[in-house]
């Protein structure tokens, strides 16, 4: 028997008003558009390599090494990718939480150790004062949830609030995020010589994860892996 309530409120596509036959489904325009990152893979970023060989590193990784040991990415920072990231930074969609928690957990789990920490990439008071909520924050808390690890969400801080960084090149990034992120001082015994799987919305230039992950490599944690939701390009 059909829920009445479906009736009245019908479930509808993730980002975009076509009805769908389920909660958190996708249409089958906005399905062709998702551009998963799969097969071969960079053992760094997750970004797409042209490699029968997965792990191989992509041009990115191997010009800038990356102070983590592995990482993935869900899917390209484009088209539905990008409307997802967008929504659920800017457009208060928590409802996409839960899907993306699932992708999430999905490339995530090579990157999986016993006794992992799950730990977001943190916001500046003031830019939390005004989203409401962290986004990174949400995704690495579904994702603890199916993965069975513990989270940490205030294991990392930010106690400079730094400009914007869209536009701005590799270079600047890791200049202007140098000792923006830190480690709680009343969590570093949590973390140490614990592996510590660390959580972003995307990935660009890499700047902001190398910047966390070398605060958590100087407040002696485990091993760092990443995994973000999205990858952008190099012409993103």
């Amino acid at each position: 028997m059909q829920n009445p309530l479906r009736l009245i409120y019908p479930h509808h596509c993730l980002t975009c008003d076509t009805l769908t036959g389920g909660p958190d489904a996708l249409c089958g325009d906005c399905w062709g558009e998702v551009s998963f990152l799969n097969g071969s893979v960079c053992g760094k970023c997750g970004a797409q390599v042209m490699s029968e060989v997965d792990g191989m590193q992509c041009d990115d990784c191997l010009h800038a090494p990356r102070p983590w040991s592995a990482g993935r990415s869900v899917f390209h920072y484009s088209g539905f990718g990008r409307r997802m990231v967008l929504g659920l930074k800017h457009g208060d969609r928590l409802d996409l939480v839960r899907p993306a928690a699932k992708w999430m957990a999905q490339h995530a789990r090579p990157l999986r150790r016993d006794n992992m920490l799950v730990v977001p990439i943190p916001l500046h008071w003031s830019r939390l004062f005004g989203r409401r909520y962290n986004q990174s924050a949400e995704l690495a808390r579904g994702l603890s949830q199916q993965l069975g690890l513990q989270y940490g969400p205030d294991v990392l801080q930010r106690p400079q609030r730094t400009p914007m960084l869209e536009g701005k090149t590799r270079d600047d990034r890791l200049n202007i995020l140098s000792g923006a992120i830190t480690v709680n001082p009343k969590r570093a015994l949590k973390i140490a010589q614990r592996p510590i799987l660390l959580v972003d919305d995307v990935m660009t230039t890499g700047a902001t994860l190398a910047e966390a992950a070398n605060a958590l490599a100087s407040s002696r944690a485990g091993e760092v892996f990443v995994i973000t939701l999205a990858r952008a390009g190099k012409d993103t």
